[in-house]
Parts: structure tokens; sequence; C-alpha cells
């Protein structure tokens, strides 16, 4: 798209902004999450008159009670292991036990400069933010506090909540969802995390490290179960080895209160007891009450159905993030925010590939993936090939002390279609490897590709090397 096109779009848009009321805009968005200051920042920057409605903190679920705060705990998890296993290094270190109120402090900080960077980002690109509880009440009308602003389009981007079972009561001291556990001001003694996926694995490997006896319950026959089957079995060997106890293929089935804290029982008759209880069964699309059904949007089970271009059946409504069935990730509200900012704005973005959003879960270790599972890649392209290359035949993973690996799956005599890593740190390799799968990679393009040494990058070369046919080193 040439520079001269796009500035004239921003132009003749822009002169179109200054003429309108202070209630019309050429885009309403819902919801000021990752999907919606995304889309509102590419608006405002291809020259559209924006308002961003949020009745909570702008950054929503992700920079307030998600990603953000969350790796904050998990750091200062890592940090906590460092000094409890520093003589493994020669380093005499003693670890006197965890300060809540100042790992809680330092999660603030990182949160509230983020905050302030935003909110001033948001401010100087001169979009409209209207805090208030927003309602949709017309194909083109959003209401906040009595208030209608009217928009050429409308973004839905109303983000999620902390999901539920029924009958489940969540109380907020015993039984608690994820954002109860961010606002701890105590290290548990014990723990049950009710849901093995990535909340679940995170929340309990942090606890661990901050000396919490924990048990993770899961119905599905393996933790981290959207993953490849074969990440799974070195995340729960490695969960062992810390003494993280799980139960899988384990329905939940009642909890009651006790002197001490919660008795848990589960299908079978099994029954475990602990201080707290964590339930971290998933998100689910806040979009009861919002007027998305009255209005005409096609819902499935509280979701909002969209087509690959962001839009829903309602012309001129579009919807970003986690409200989208799909992976519920910031980085993909946020690239569709931007996308559908470009695409209101006529620059024809081209569609995004779902399978192509990397995936990463920050427990110790680190799972980390992009594109298809082996099994799913058999469903669809037939014959593949695997290769499994361990970490033990990394230099930069031995220094660290990490285990785990790269497994790689292309289609025979084709491109790569699957990256699964598990070990420390490997979410910083997850950007090589989605540029793999999403430019069609063969292990031939990769392979004369020279990696840092040492690094653990190294390990994603040496993988395709030896799916190229010529491996240095040992390889599974």
């Amino acid at each position: 798209m040439g520079r001269e096109f796009l500035e004239g779009v921003e132009e003749s848009v822009t002169e179109a902004a200054a003429s309108q009321p202070d209630n019309e805009f050429d885009i309403v968005i819902l919801g000021a999450g990752s999907g919606g200051y995304a889309c509102a920042l590419r608006a405002a920057q291809l020259g559209q008159r924006v308002a961003l409605v949020e009745k909570g903190n702008l950054g929503g679920t992700c920079l307030h009670v998600g990603c953000i705060p969350t790796k904050a705990l998990l750091h200062a998890a890592e940090v906590a292991d460092s000094a409890r296993e520093s003589e493994q290094f020669g380093v005499n270190a003693t670890f006197e036990g965890i300060d809540m109120a100042g790992v809680n402090a330092y999660k603030d900080g990182v949160v509230s400069r983020l905050f302030k960077g935003l909110a001033g980002l948001i401010k100087s690109r001169g979009i409209t933010v209207v805090e208030g509880e927003g309602r949709l009440t017309g194909t083109n009308t959003v209401e906040v506090d009595g208030a209608t602003y009217t928009g050429r389009h409308v973004v839905l981007a109303s983000g999620s909540y902390a999901r539920n079972l029924p009958g489940l009561e969540v109380d907020g001291s015993r039984v608690l969802t994820s954002d109860h556990a961010l606002r701890l001001e105590r290290v548990p003694e014990s723990a049950i995390v009710l849901g093995g996926g990535v909340i679940g694995c995170e929340f309990a490997s942090v606890w661990r490290s901050f000396g919490t006896d924990v048990t993770i319950v899961e119905a599905l026959p393996r933790l981290m179960a959207a993953e490849d089957e074969a990440s799974s079995k070195v995340l729960e060997r490695a969960f062992r080895k810390r003494k993280i106890g799980f139960h899988t293929g384990t329905p939940f089935e009642s909890v009651e209160h006790t002197d001490t804290g919660v008795k848990v029982t589960l299908e079978g008759g099994k029954v475990l007891e602990a201080e707290l209880l964590l339930v971290a069964v998933g998100r689910g699309p806040t979009t009861e009450g919002l007027g998305y059904a009255e209005v005409g949007v096609e819902m499935d089970r509280g979701f909002v159905k969209t087509d690959e271009r962001c839009r829903t059946n309602v012309d001129g409504v579009y919807a970003v993030g986690d409200i989208v069935p799909g992976l519920q990730l910031a980085h993909r509200g946020f690239q569709q925010g931007v996308f559908v900012a470009e695409d209101i704005a006529g620059l024809d973005p081209a569609p995004i590939d779902e399978t192509g959003i990397p995936r990463v879960t920050y427990s110790d270790p680190e799972v980390a993936s992009v594109g298809l599972d082996e099994a799913r890649a058999r469903e669809v392209h037939g014959e593949v090939e695997t290769l499994t290359y361990d970490l033990g035949g990394n230099g930069k993973s031995q220094i660290l002390k990490t285990q785990g690996f790269v497994k790689l799956v292309r289609v025979k005599d084709g491109p790569v279609v699957g990256v699964h890593m598990v070990g420390a740190r490997v979410g910083e390799l997850i950007g090589e490897a989605q540029l793999i799968y999403n430019w069609e990679g063969h292990p031939e393009d990769v392979a004369p590709l020279v990696h840092a040494h040492p690094t653990q990058n190294e390990a994603l070369g040496e993988a395709h090397l030896a799916l190229a046919g010529k491996p240095l080193h040992a390889h599974s």
C-alpha cells in the first residue's frame, strides 16, 4: 500500500471527522482491553475519529488481572528458586522466605507503569475515552450512562471473565478465581488448583516456588491438553520432579469448607484437603446484558460469531478478542484490533491465520508452540514427519540446568507445520518458530541459517538441521 494513498486516506478522514458532532464517531469501541485499545490506536493513526468505552481501567484483563501481573509473579517465583538453588551454581545464598507485600508491590508497580504509559498514548492520539458501562442499543449506537454515542462502525471488545463451575460457590477467601489469587496477601501453605490448563499450571508453578504444597485436578486426560501430547508428558515429568501433585482424567465433584480450609471431593470418591481452592477452568465471554443479541448479533453460547474478517452478521459491527471463539490470548485480540482498524480504513489487510498465533505457558518449565500438534497435523495433512531435539544437547540449556525439547512437525517432504517446545525460557524462542510456520519454511530453508552460540535458539537451528537430514548432535 503506497504512502501517498495512506496519507490521502488519513487527510480525507481527518477532514470529515473535524465536522462531526461530539457524540458521533467513525468508530465506537466497546471495551479497552488488548483488542479494543489496539484497534483505537491504529484507527486514530489512520485518521479515524474514535470513541473508546471502558467501565474499568484501560488495558483490560491482560494488563490488570491477567498476563502482566501473573508473569510478574512468575518472575518473582524464578528469583525465589534461584536463591533456593544457588548452591548448585557455586553461589552461597540463603532463601529466607516470601514477603508477599513486597512481591505485590513489585507486581503492582509493573502494572502501574504500563497503565500510565498506555493512558498517555491513548490521550496523545486524540482518542475520546468514555468512562462507564456501555451497551449496544442499535446497529451503530452505544449507550453509556444514559448518553448515546454513534459510530459508522462499532467494534465489540468486551473481553472475558474467570469461569466457574455450576454449583461451585466462589467466596474470594477459600475458593478463589485467578483475580482473587493475584491479590493474596499471604503464601498459602497448601492449595488445590482446579484446572490443568495455562492459568492452573502457571499458578501451581508460582505457588510451588513460593513454598506451597500444590495439587492440580484436571478432568481431561493430561495437563495442558491443548498442547502436543509430548509437551504434556514432559511438563508432567517436570512437575513431578518439582513435587507438584496432579490428578488427570479426574473430574471435580464438590467442595466444602473445613476449620482449616477446604475439602474437595473428586469423581470416584477421592478426597483432597487444602487451605484454599483455586478455580482455573478457563475464561468466559463478557457479553451478557450488553445488548448484542437484542440488536441481532449472532451469538453462540455467549460468544460473538464472526467471519474471518472479524465481521459479525450485523453490517458495520465487528468483534475482537476473547468474545470471539478461538484462542483467548492478548496478542490475538491485539492483532485483531489492528486488523479491524485497517479493514475499516480500506487497507484490505490479510486475514489472520489462527494456527499461526504463538502460544506460551510461563510455568517452570515453560511450554511454547505454534502451528499444529502432531495429531492434528496427521488429520489435516496425512503423512507427516516429526523430530524431537533434546535440550540436553544444547549448551545454554545445560548452563541454565533446564530440561526439555524442541519438537518439529512437518508435512512429508514439505513445510514445517508445527513447532513445540518445553524448557526454561523457550517462550523467547517462539518468535523464530512463528516465522518458520507462517512463512511455510522447509527444514532445508532453516538449516543454513546461523544461530548464535551458546544460545537456546541453537536448539531450534539444530532441530531443523536434523530434520533436513544433516544432524550434528544426537536427537530422538
